[in-house]
């Protein structure tokens, strides 16, 4: 029988604040365990396994993410949108390091198919990036310059990997302007091939 009080949700956001204390990659059903007064085995009326609770937090955070972008760029198009689609991405990578490495692990594709969150954010994103007059495989591959552009350098302001003197934030904000350039100029697939 399941302790009384631990249900799914709250093993998961448990499991979600843990990351962001101690890093994604720390997170064991032991270390949760102990956090919840628990034996290991408690928590498996909850979750099947690491990977089914990692998988959970990943998806938790991904809803999470998206909730904050389409709050900020609500009402907003081309480099306004960008621009808070961006901060917004940031903002969350920097404030939750162990909840943001959860959504960069790949989930399998039947769930992404039916989590919400995971669809809401391909909706804001394309929606986003078709104010830029992108379609299929142009879209693929802006979402891919963003995702990779975004998650490069989140990843290397949270660990002190820029070492000039340049302010961080000036930067991020030449980034984001090249960003801008780079789609509105898109060179299209259709017209190239």
């Amino acid at each position: 029988m399941a302790r009384a009080g631990l249900t799914a949700d709250r093993v998961v956001a448990a499991a979600a604040d843990l990351a962001d204390e101690v890093g994604f990659e720390h997170v064991t059903l032991s270390a949760l365990a102990r956090r919840f007064g628990v034996k290991d085995a408690s928590l498996y009326s909850h979750v099947r396994n690491l990977q089914d609770l990692r998988t959970r937090v990943a998806l938790l955070a991904g809803g999470e993410l998206i909730d904050r972008i389409a709050v900020a760029v609500v009402g907003h198009a081309g480099r306004d949108a960008l621009t808070a689609f961006a901060d917004a991405y940031r903002a969350y990578a920097l404030e939750h390091p162990g909840r943001y490495a959860a959504t960069q692990i790949r989930v399998d594709q039947a769930l992404i198919a039916d989590s919400p969150a995971l669809r809401r954010t391909a909706e804001i994103t394309c929606g986003m990036l078709r104010a830029y007059g992108l379609e299929e495989p142009d879209l693929t591959d802006a979402v891919r310059l963003l995702r990779s552009t975004f998650h490069g350098y989140c990843a290397l302001e949270s660990t002190g990997g820029f070492g000039a003197p340049r302010d961080v934030q000036k930067s991020w904000e030449q980034v984001v302007d090249a960003l801008h350039t780079a789609l509105t100029h898109w060179p299209r697939a259709a017209a190239a091939g």
